[in-house]
């Protein structure tokens, strides 16, 4: 045993190997900043380039690409507001308010510090766990696979703001939006309405980066404003983020245990676990009231949990050839492509190669957040720039980064259309995190309940696991009765007594509320298989969309629970119309349409920076020339595809 060990560290340490493990960190680094482009989509364009490496090198490549992805995609989700990857989409609740409040660097030091000591958790737990690990696997069926995802769903509580009620409504849109497309066991096709772009589903991709990037560039648009209400990025922010890190120690460890464990579990890892970490602490903490708002605590959390979700991951894959989540999926099509076989024999005859994996997966989570703290500083001052400046070239990296999803041009379309519903989600204090965690669960509630209700019957809820998961999510659901993640609590407050009118908001909420009927219309079309899960959610949503015009019908005018934003704001806070942002946005696409991306966007920023933020004509060319540049690097390198126009 010893031996294997010394021969796994010669070849961890070989020039080699550490160069390509190098490499392949600083290519994780390059795509997890761009957003959208995280995980899946980062992994699956490196797979092209593995054809002829040796298994060393392509080893070393691709563990340090999938090390620190989640690391690297911290930056936009911080610093912009837009999920870097389907893993840090917790991170912005608070990560994001903190930028704004000029704690960039503090946010950024806690969520490095924590990606790697979840790295690292998860790492050492993998060393010694990689050969037990096997039996509590298997323990995991679909019946407890359904319940973990009911037990991820029990943090809505957590999520949904002042109005409990407005969350599970949102919860529930999310999950009837995640079941649009092929009925998992049936393949019946749901809520396409005859367009084929529907029939594979919304991707996770375009849904979190209208809901929650989409919104926060129409606000900071609006206001015209650096990102950053206070100048700098925090008085010795560094240290205070680390110090940040070091008193809540015992919640990363807690958080960085859920996501090993998560991780662990095929195909439960991947979009979820930052947001179980997220409702743990939210749950378990007795100040609630800055959670939404810029807790470090909110950072903390998910970032401990998704990198040590990278190892938990590597244990089912390596050790039954299940990947344990959406990358890891990709992984093992890499390790397949360079003659590597996953199963049994990587704890037997292989057990030299699984110690190498899991140690370049330590020393990659090393390299990435040092190389992240150090590139932390310059990039952190993007929040200090106008942001008509700043806008373009958000605009353009998130449609770029939608359009990646099926490189179709609906990807666009679907971006515009969810993130105006994201804009007004955000306006009427509708729980856009609940929405999310609904849409991600939905194929997998759906799916393991599907297999559950075949394989055992209705006596699936009878078994141990089951039951001991079901009271894990009541007791949940008993800690996140009370709503405390509120992104506009002080508006709400302010709007207490003021008489705001109501017809915005019923004209949303009847907009949820048709579409939850047309989905139960679509069920009872389906056969039992195909419509029973989203006509279940619909219908369990009625009786919540009744109490909530209950509410506007009883109270008349607005209350913490039913307000509208725009109407508490003050005079001199947005520069511009709600639909400006929209209108920009959407011309830029039709634009694509017509000419192409890249002509579209060349045009766009010109007008953009012309107009908007009053640039002479030297800054505007080189401002436009640097963003096509970037633009058009990376899609050379990375072999990416842009929108083509008719002409």
């Amino acid at each position: 045993m010893l031996d294997l060990v010394l021969n796994a560290l010669t070849t961890l340490f070989s020039p080699d190997h550490f160069l390509y493990l190098v490499m392949g960190v600083l290519l994780g680094l390059i795509i997890g900043v761009f957003p959208g482009l995280g995980g899946i989509a980062g992994l699956s364009l490196l797979l092209p380039f593995l054809y002829g490496m040796d298994e060393v090198s392509a080893l070393a490549t691709l563990v340090g690409l999938v090390a620190v992805i989640p690391t690297s995609a911290t930056f936009t989700s911080v610093l912009m507001g837009i999920p870097g990857s389907s893993s840090s989409q917790a991170t912005v609740l608070d990560g994001f308010p903190l930028a704004k409040k000029g704690e960039a660097s503090r946010a950024l030091a806690a969520a490095f510090t924590s990606s790697l000591f979840g790295g690292l958790f998860g790492a050492i737990i993998l060393t010694f766990f990689v050969q037990i690990a096997r039996p509590i696997i298997l323990l995991f069926g679909s019946a407890e696979l359904f319940m973990l995802a009911i037990f991820g769903l029990s943090m809505v509580g957590s999520l949904s703001g002042k109005s409990i009620v407005k969350g599970v409504l949102a919860c529930g849109f999310g999950l009837i939006v995640g079941s649009i497309g092929a009925a998992p066991a049936t393949g019946e096709y749901r809520m396409v309405f005859g367009v084929d772009y529907l029939y594979d589903g919304l991707p996770l991709v375009v849904i979190a980066l209208s809901i929650f990037a989409f919104p926060e560039i129409s606000e900071l648009f609006r206001k015209d404003e650096a990102i950053a209400e206070s100048e700098g990025l925090g008085s010795g922010g560094w240290k205070v983020g680390m110090k940040d890190f070091l008193e809540n120690k015992w919640l990363a460890l807690r958080c960085a245990s859920i996501g090993t464990i998560v991780g662990a579990i095929p195909g439960m890892g991947g979009s979820v676990v930052d947001w179980i970490a997220y409702g743990h602490v939210v749950q378990t903490s007795k100040d609630k009231s800055q959670f939404g708002k810029g807790d470090i605590r909110g950072v903390i959390a998910p970032e401990s949990a998704n990198n040590a979700k990278e190892g938990g991951a590597l244990m089912p894959t390596l050790l039954f050839g299940i990947p344990g989540s959406g990358s890891m999926a990709v992984f093992l099509g890499g390790m397949v492509l360079i003659g590597i076989e996953a199963g049994p024999s990587m704890v037997t005859k292989d057990i030299q190669l699984t110690y190498t994996i899991i140690w370049s997966l330590a020393i990659a989570n090393v390299l990435g957040a040092g190389l992240s703290l150090f590139l932390a500083g310059p990039i952190s001052k993007l929040t200090q720039i106008k942001f008509s400046l700043l806008a373009p070239f958000m605009i353009m990296v998130i449609s770029f980064a939608a359009f990646q999803a099926t490189k179709d041009m609906m990807d666009l379309w679907m971006l515009l259309i969810f993130g105006i519903i994201g804009i007004f989600m955000k306006r009427f204090g509708w729980s856009r995190p609940a929405f999310l965690i609904g849409f991600v669960l939905a194929t997998q509630a759906e799916s393991y309940l599907n297999m559950s209700v075949q394989f055992y019957g209705w006596e699936m809820f009878l078994r141990p696991g089951v039951l001991i998961i079901s009271v894990l999510s009541l007791i949940s659901m008993y800690f996140s009765r009370k709503g405390t993640v509120d992104e506009n609590a002080e508006l709400m407050e302010k709007s207490r007594n003021d008489g705001l009118p109501l017809r915005p908001q019923l004209l949303f909420a009847s907009f949820i509320f048709i579409f939850i009927l047309i989905s139960i219309f679509d069920g009872f079309k389906q056969s039992f298989l195909g419509g029973v899960f989203p006509l279940t959610i619909a219908i369990a949503c009625l009786p919540f969309g009744a109490w909530l015009f209950w509410i506007f019908i009883k109270e008349k005018h607005g209350n913490p629970a039913i307000f509208d934003a725009e109407q508490v704001a003050e005079p001199d806070t947005f520069k511009s119309p709600w639909y400006e942002p929209i209108l920009w946005i959407g011309g830029l696409y039709v634009l694509s349409v017509i000419i192409g991306f890249i002509p579209a966007v060349i045009l766009f920023f010109i007008l953009f920076l012309t107009l908007k933020g009053n640039t002479g004509w030297l800054q505007t060319a080189l401002l436009t020339a640097g963003g096509i540049g970037v633009l058009l690097a990376f899609g050379y390198f990375l072999n990416l595809e842009f929108p083509q126009g008719l002409l």
